[in-house]
């Protein structure tokens, strides 16, 4: 069994094929970085409450603990009718069953000089937590008390739908108290704020009144890193002292190197009870790479949810077993509005077989009514539960 990619999809399905089969199922995890890194919560790091090394978590138990094989390499090409990976290195792995969980493609041409600007470090994205986490902090660190941080949001779907809003307040909260003259310029493409919205909005005009401004309906078209300017589609030119420009995505570039992406050449449609792709038999797409179902969001805890389907499904398919007729997925979402107050919003999909996806069951989960710190609290036990429950 081969998994290719250890974030909250790929390293969950390959602890979880080993479990659910008795540890019969040998499992090859390739994932290029030396420990997983948690984009949830890399917010904090952004804002200066907290640390990479706070959102780091080793490989090392997958291996320990569970007998799973970890390679750190990348995978250049899938071969779907040989049914193999050729490594980065150009070692070939060949597989029964491929668990594809490739994240995102930042589509930086979506956005004219961006990759340019991306590459001389000048405008950053970080939203794959890492090394970019820690520059654009040092940005923010960098610029100059009354200056004017510009955040821009692609329209939606997008990896972590309440992401920005929160990153929108975590740059406030340090501004409030490093830089108070300063101001936070929330840029969205969608019509109004895609998650949370009554929340952010609430903590924008109490918390950070006067600072936070968004602005609905402004889709990034170009950047001007030399002259620090956004260029709309409609509305006139935007100058910033920080530019956090997030360009439009699509699964990443192995699933649409592979053909899996057939959903306007962006995500990867999935048969929902196995998630395996449509196109192309024996690999099964994972987390924000697919084609999402109605109401299910782009998300760690999701994608850690569609890996213990998957390998369910996986390891009944080796056994001669038919899937799970109905299965269930979860998600809670937090988000800190400040370093130690935080908001969610929770929900439960159940599979639909009449229309074969997978849909909210209505009256589960639901919002918070306020950020408090208990909500703090709970955000980091889930953190700590799920990268364990992945990990560990």
């Amino acid at each position: 069994m081969l998994v290719v990619g250890g974030g909250y999809g790929g390293a969950t399905a390959a602890k979880y094929l080993r479990l659910l089969s008795d540890q019969k199922v040998e499992v090859v995890l390739v994932e290029p970085n030396d420990a997983f890194v948690s984009c949830p919560i890399s917010n904090l790091v952004i804002g200066g409450s907290r640390t990479l090394a706070d959102i780091t978590v080793p490989y090392a138990g997958l291996s320990t603990f569970h007998g799973v094989r970890v390679v750190k390499d990348t995978v250049a090409r899938i071969d779907p009718t040989a049914r193999k990976a050729t490594l980065g290195s150009g070692a070939v792995v060949g597989y029964d069953k491929l668990v594809l969980s490739p994240g995102i493609e930042l589509m930086f041409d979506g956005v004219a000089g961006l990759r340019e600007a991306q590459l001389q470090g000048r405008v950053l994205q970080a939203w794959k937590a890492g090394p970019e986490t820690v520059a654009l902090r040092r940005q923010l660190e960098a610029m100059p008390d009354g200056g004017t941080y510009v955040l821009t949001i692609p329209e939606a779907p997008y990896r972590c739908p309440p992401g920005p809003y929160e990153r929108a307040c975590q740059v406030a909260s340090y501004f409030k108290a490093a830089k108070p003259r300063s101001k936070v310029l929330v840029l969205d493409a969608n019509p109004d704020v895609t998650s949370k919205g009554a929340l952010f909005k609430k903590v924008w005009a109490e918390q950070y009144g006067g600072m936070v401004e968004y602005r609905p309906q402004h889709k990034a078209v170009a950047v001007d890193a030399a002259a620090g300017r956004v260029k709309f589609e409609i509305q006139d030119d935007v100058r910033g002292d920080v530019l956090n420009v997030l360009p439009p995505q699509r699964a990443g570039a192995i699933a649409v190197q592979t053909g899996l992406a057939t959903a306007n050449g962006r995500w990867c449609p999935v048969d929902y009870l196995s998630f395996e792709s449509t196109a192309a038999r024996h690999i099964h797409v994972l987390g924000d790479a697919i084609q999402i179902a109605p109401g299910m969001p782009k998300s760690g805890h999701m994608a850690n949810s569609h890996a213990k389907v998957a390998a369910a499904a996986i390891v009944a398919e080796l056994n001669g077993w038919a899937p799970n007729p109905a299965p269930m997925l979860t998600n809670t979402c937090y988000s800190f509005v400040d370093a130690k107050n935080v908001v969610h919003v929770a929900s439960v999909h159940e599979y639909v077989a009449a229309e074969k996806t997978f849909k909210t069951v209505a009256g589960s989960g639901g919002l918070s009514t306020a950020p408090n710190e208990m909500e703090g609290r709970y955000a980091w036990n889930w953190a700590r539960t799920i990268w364990a429950d992945a990990l560990a």
